[in-house]
C-alpha cells in the first residue's frame, strides 16, 4: 500500500496495528538506455511486491538524490548534497512524529549513501526509532549471482535493465568498463562514458533478471520481519 492510495485517517487505523514503514530514495539522472528514473522504479517495484506480502506500508518516494557527476546529461536532476540530506532529514522526522518508528530505507543510487549516517544522528534524537539501510545492488545475494554467470554488475547495465526500466532498445554484446577511480567535472565524464552505461553486458535473460528481483525481495522481506520482531520484543518489556 503506497500513501498515495490512503487518506490521512487509514494512516492513522494503520499505526494502531504497525508502525514500521518503507522509504524509497531515488535519483533522476542518466541511466544509458534506461529510464531516468530507474533508481527509483527498481526499489519502488520491490517496495510494492514487499507490501502485497507484508501489509508493510509505502511512504512517497524521494525521486531526487545526489548526481552531480551526470549533471553534463540532460534530463538529469541533482539536488545538493546539504540539500538531500535536509530533505531526508525532514522526511524521516515527520514520520517519526506521525508516529512511525521503525523505517526501512530502500536506497535506489549510490550518491545517497551520506544519508545512512545522517540515520544514524537522527535515532539518537529520536527515542525508539529504529532505520535499515539497504541499496539492492550490493546484497550480497546479488554479487553471487552475478559471478554465477559471469555477469560484471555495473551502472546502467544488465543488472538495472529491467523490463519496467526500459524505455529504447538495448545495444546488443558488452561495453568495455570505465574506469571509476578519478573525481571528474561533469562534461568530462560524459565525455568518457559515451551513451552512459559504466560497461558490462547491456542486458540479461528473463530469467535471470527475476532471480535478481527475487533475491533482492527476499532480502526486503526478511528485513521487514526483523523489524517487527524487534517491535515484538519491545512489547515484552
Amino acid at each position: 500500500m503506497r500513501f498515495e492510495e490512503l487518506n490521512w485517517s487509514n494512516v492513522e487505523d494503520y499505526l494502531q496495528k504497525d508502525d514500521r514503514i518503507m522509504l524509497v530514495l531515488g535519483a533522476c539522472e542518466q541511466h544509458g538506455y534506461l529510464s531516468l528514473l530507474t533508481d527509483v522504479k527498481i526499489p519502488l517495484a520491490m517496495a510494492d511486491a514487499a507490501a502485497q506480502s507484508s501489509g508493510v506500508l509505502i511512504a512517497p518516494a524521494l525521486p531526487f538524490g545526489v548526481s552531480p557527476y551526470f549533471d553534463a546529461f540532460p534530463g538529469t536532476i541533482s539536488l545538493r548534497l546539504q540539500t538531500f540530506l535536509q530533505v531526508v532529514d525532514d522526511i524521516v522526522r515527520n514520520l517519526y512524529r506521525t508516529g512511525f518508528r521503525k523505517i526501512l530505507v530502500l536506497n535506489g543510487h549510490g550518491g545517497n549513501q551520506p544519508a545512512r549516517t545522517l540515520l544514524s544522528e537522527i535515532v539518537n534524537e529520536c527515542p525508539g526509532l529504529v532505520c535499515v539501510w539497504y541499496s539492492w545492488w550490493t546484497s550480497r545475494g546479488v554479487a553471487r549471482l552475478a559471478e554465477s554467470h559471469n555477469l560484471i554488475p555495473a551502472h546502467a547495465s544488465w543488472m538495472e535493465a529491467f523490463s519496467f526500466t526500459q524505455v529504447a532498445e538495448l545495444p546488443e554484446g558488452e561495453k568495455e568498463e570505465a574506469a571509476e577511480a578519478f573525481i571528474m567535472e561533469a562534461g568530462k565524464i560524459r565525455e568518457q562514458l559515451g551513451d552512459g552505461v559504466f560497461g558490462g553486458t547491456y542486458k540479461a535473460a528473463p530469467e535471470i533478471m527475476q532471480q535478481l528481483f527475487d533475491l533482492c525481495l527476499g532480502d526486503i522481506l526478511y528485513e521487514l520481519e526483523e523489524l517487527k520482531n524487534l517491535s515484538a520484543q519491545a512489547d515484552l518489556f
